[in-house]
């Protein structure tokens, strides 16, 4: 592989994997083919000047100077960071440890629901996870609250994966469980989901000596939300998200599918009703029987028919096959320009984060690619975010350092004591 970090004079400062020298001002991007993700298209052979985080200028050639850290992108698809669709990253390390756990409300003493119950505040930014997705090429992710045992989840919301304790921008997102698995922590019915949605969103209207499912804290988050968030419904069954066209109409509020295997079966409906759906492009298979109409070109009849997708892995420690998950979408019919979009400024669109399209004055979150973003072949050659080259190191990276073995003629522990 070409050296990615060659300098554009030989006395200019170089960009190596650890870090950006300390005397650069200001970082220099040449010969990008760059992917701006907005109406200016792709723009070839393109230089890239940031500063302060911010992209200051895009042209044909921008002259350099000794201030500058330059990275010859030698022709290389530069992209906007990815969207690493929806993770417990940061409230979750070890599913088996109770204290790496943070992602899930469950036999609350309460006995009622907790909209109010916001995973942000527990977010942390040093768990293992979060460099190990950044390094390929991921910026940020909507946070999201795992199951529980009520219909409302908690509330969510994106977080960028720039090492901050405070990396959170965008509306509040409160997930709502409406499938089949998660009926049985309501009555065993599916049904009753809607019957006690339909309760408490009668209270978050409701005088406070009126609330029976919710309190005063969830109301106020419920009625937020709905002046300015979203709700995530989280279903996979047509007849479900039908259900939940008439509930977000009947109750003025802005709703998404999460899930979505069936949702080629109603595309028209949602494009109508203007309800986007984050799908794994990879569920093909009746899993269950929620999900019978699985179809590996769900992605590609629901952007025919207009409706706006996303993709998540429906995995945190594997979201980083996202753009599997997106390279599939468009194998089986999917735009190609359709699914890089669903992988980088659509999310920030619908949930009210920072622009992701790459022009001046954005947000410098952006990726250099070996080749095309998404083809699995393909690698992450250089990741920025807002203005800072990383490491591109993990402890995944580190392991690998330690423990290949420099001379395989000897044994691993004579090499890596």
């Amino acid at each position: 592989m070409k050296n990615l970090f060659a300098a554009a004079a030989l006395a200019l400062p170089v960009l190596t994997l650890s870090g950006v020298v300390a005397h650069a001002d200001s970082l220099l991007i040449t010969n990008a083919t760059l992917h701006t993700m907005g109406s200016k298209g792709v723009i070839e052979s393109a230089d890239i000047l940031i500063d302060d985080g911010k992209i200051t200028r895009i042209a044909d050639q921008i002259t350099t100077n000794n201030s500058m850290t330059v990275i010859d992108a030698e022709g290389r698809a530069v992209t906007p960071a990815l969207f690493a669709g929806v993770t417990v990253s940061g409230i979750s390390e070890v599913e088996a440890v109770s204290e790496a756990v943070d992602s899930r409300i469950r036999d609350i003493y309460t006995g009622i629901m907790h909209p109010e119950f916001d995973v942000r505040t527990a977010y942390t930014p040093h768990t293992s996870v979060i460099p190990i997705t950044r390094v390929e090429g991921f910026g940020y992710t909507l946070l999201g609250v795992a199951s529980g045992d009520r219909s409302i989840a908690g509330t969510g919301g994106l977080v960028r994966f720039d090492g901050g304790y405070d990396s959170f921008e965008g509306n509040a997102v409160i997930f709502i469980d409406i499938d089949g698995h998660s009926a049985d922590y309501v009555g065993g019915s599916r049904a009753a989901h809607w019957m006690l949605l339909e309760q408490a969103f009668g209270e978050m209207r409701a005088d406070d000596d009126d609330l029976e499912l919710i309190n005063a804290t969830g109301q106020r988050a419920m009625k937020n939300t709905q002046r300015n968030g979203v709700f995530i419904f989280n279903a996979n069954r047509a007849s479900d998200m039908m259900q939940v066209v008439k509930f977000a109409k009947t109750h003025k509020i802005r709703a998404v599918i999460l899930g979505g295997r069936e949702a080629w079966m109603i595309a028209d409906t949602l494009a109508a009703a203007e309800i986007p759906v984050i799908i794994n492009a990879l569920d093909n298979l009746p899993a269950d029987f929620d999900s019978l109409g699985a179809r590996l070109d769900n992605a590609a009849l629901l952007e025919d028919a207009g409706v706006t997708i996303m993709f998540t892995s429906g995995e945190t420690h594997n979201a980083r096959k996202v753009r599997q998950v997106a390279g599939n979408a468009v194998s089986f019919g999917l735009d190609h320009s359709a699914a890089l979009a669903a992988l980088t400024t659509t999310p920030a669109m619908i949930f009210g984060g920072s622009s992701r399209v790459l022009d001046q004055g954005a947000q410098a979150d952006l990726v250099i690619w070996s080749g095309d973003p998404l083809e699995v072949t393909s690698q992450a050659d250089a990741v920025i975010i807002r203005g800072k080259a990383d490491s591109m190191q993990s402890r995944q990276t580190l392991l690998l350092d330690r423990y290949l073995p420099a001379n395989p003629e000897m044994p691993r522990a004579y090499i890596k004591p």
